[in-house]
């Protein structure tokens, strides 16, 4: 049984969603709440496996839901995160996975009138997992995706080894352990491939999270 806590702070949406998860079986929805100290409290008192958490609540109403991931990651390493946005904002989604995407999931409020995916995305990221909406994908990386019939295919068999081992959240170090290599030519690889990628104009963050991103929306 997963243990879920929501923070939404629309009351219609909340109980639309409360409504939701309790046609599931397997979820055990542990407490709701309609702002950020809330969602933290809430949390500390009684910590669940995954936080479904709206995007913008008060105090602010801007990135509550951002710097509760960010929060939760630091407290709670294992705890998924999925975060519920009105919009598609791909600033949002960047700055999400930017400390990693294990655990993390990004979706659209419309995915609300699709259970499957909602419940989905929770399961996913409670086994560590990530999810990123289909429609934020799309307007991150669908100018280079559209140059090319595929942008994955430039990209070498080892190569590809180490970007699916950062689209699981790990640094480079853990990259080096699991495939059985050194830092050094984790850190050539990882150079080659944001060069075949398009990704060398950015900095170091948002380049690992768009070709995480990139390679989630090819592999999917």
């Amino acid at each position: 049984m997963l243990r879920v806590i929501v923070a939404e702070d629309s009351m219609l949406v909340r109980e639309g969603i409360l409504s939701v998860l309790a046609h599931q079986p397997d979820i055990e929805v542990v407490a709701a709440c309609s702002s950020l100290p809330e969602l933290l409290e809430a949390v500390h008192n009684s910590p669940p496996d995954v936080v479904l958490t709206d995007i913008r609540m008060p105090p602010t109403g801007t990135d509550e839901g951002i710097r509760a991931a960010a929060q939760l990651r630091d407290m709670y390493p294992n705890l998924g995160v999925v975060v519920l946005s009105q919009y598609a904002e791909p600033a949002y989604a960047v700055e999400l996975f930017a400390d990693g995407s294990r655990g993390r999931a990004y979706l659209l409020k419309e995915r609300l009138g699709e259970p499957d995916q909602l419940t989905a995305a929770i399961h996913e990221v409670a086994d560590g997992g990530s999810v990123v909406d289909p429609t934020v994908v799309d307007l991150l990386v669908k100018a280079r995706v559209a140059s090319a019939a595929g942008s994955l295919g430039r990209l070498s068999p080892r190569e590809l080894e180490v970007l699916a081992e950062l689209a699981q959240g790990k640094n480079n170090a853990a990259v080096a352990k699991s495939l059985v290599i050194s830092v050094r030519a984790v850190e050539k690889h990882i150079n080659s491939l944001f060069s075949k990628l398009g990704l060398v104009e950015e900095d170091e963050v948002h380049r690992r999270v768009k070709a995480v991103l990139l390679y989630l929306a090819e592999t999917s």
